[in-house]
């Protein structure tokens, strides 16, 4: 089996540490050669869900850590954002092009990050709360 590469970093739950996220994963993604576009794709996703997750998850509560897991593997990269809430059904997100949302400026975060990236995976995990897991295949 190919070797994997994995980094994490652990935020509290405040947007004053978007940009140390930031930074974080988009060293990682140019360590590894990951190109602009793609760099610039995941950054935008990866953003979204950790604010989501700070927000949304954590409800800014500082004491709550909001977990950034990057691996990189021959085929593909994930970045997965974990946060300490309740949990969400991302089935029961409504649909930001619907007619009934259309016009909305919320709810367009996960939306949005679908269209950017190559897959989106929701877990509950054990210890609880949920892990969004962005995943981008590599060119072989």
């Amino acid at each position: 089996m190919a070797d994997k590469k994995s980094y994490r970093l652990e935020i509290p739950s405040s947007q004053n540490y978007l940009a140390e996220a930031d930074r974080f994963l988009e060293s990682h993604l140019k360590e590894h050669g990951i190109d602009d576009d793609s760099i610039a794709d995941l950054a935008i996703s990866a953003t979204e869900l950790i604010n989501n997750a700070i927000i949304h998850g954590n409800k800014s509560d500082p004491h709550k850590i909001v977990t950034i897991e990057l691996e990189f593997s021959d085929k593909h990269l994930s970045i997965s954002i974990t946060d300490q809430g309740q949990g969400f059904k991302p089935e029961n997100i409504p649909s930001p092009i619907s007619d009934d949302n259309i016009m909305k400026e919320a709810g367009r975060g996960i939306f949005i990050v679908r269209s950017l990236v190559d897959d989106l995976q929701f877990e509950e995990p054990p210890e609880g709360g949920t892990r969004m897991i962005i995943i981008k295949k590599l060119a072989s």
